[in-house]
Parts: structure tokens; sequence; C-alpha cells
């Protein structure tokens, strides 16, 4: 059985009509869920930076929702937390999740 770590970010809808908005959220699940795998793994930004070839305020900006993310990004991301992940997007609903590989 997998473990996974996962945040959802559901879009307001008087909100819904505004890219800035969505993006935002978009954005604020992502780090969530990065934060959530990196302390289950118990790593420190640091050792997370190093993992993924990131700096460690690049770490601090994703986990804060300031970075809006690139598909190499993503990878480098899934790859330091050994992990899969899922990112669902739906028209009022964001999920992204952090799912461990079968051991």
């Amino acid at each position: 059985m997998t473990q996974g770590y996962h945040s959802t970010w559901r879009i307001p809808e008087e909100h819904r009509a505004d890219p800035a908005y969505v993006e935002a959220g978009d954005a604020i699940a992502l780090g969530q869920a990065v934060h959530d795998r990196r302390t289950a793994l118990e790593l420190t930004q640091q050792q997370l930076a190093e993992n993924s070839g990131l700096s460690v305020t690049e770490i601090e900006r994703i986990e804060g929702g300031a970075v809006t993310p690139t598909l190499a990004l993503l990878h480098a991301l899934a790859r330091a937390l050994d992990a899969r992940l899922a990112l669902s997007i739906e028209a009022d609903e964001t999920q992204v999740s952090f799912e461990a590989h079968a051991a």
C-alpha cells in the first residue's frame, strides 16, 4: 500500500473566471503537497534542494505557493521526493499528490 501526501484547492465560484486566482490556488496546492511529503520523509528544505538540484530559496518559494511549476520542475520534485506525482485539474478543483513508490 502506498502512502499519499496530497493537497486540494477548490476555487470559489466567484473567482473561477480569474486566471490569476486559479493559478495561485494551483501553486498553493502544489506547495502544500511538497511540504507534506518532504516532512513525512523527514527531509529539511536544504536536503530537498540538494536532492532536486534546486536552491533552498526555490524550495521555500515552491512550498509557499509562489512558483508556477514547469514540467521539468515537477519531474525533479517527484524524483527528489521518491514519489509518483498525481495531478488532477478540473473546472473548480485542483488536486496534487505525491504517492510513495510501492516497496
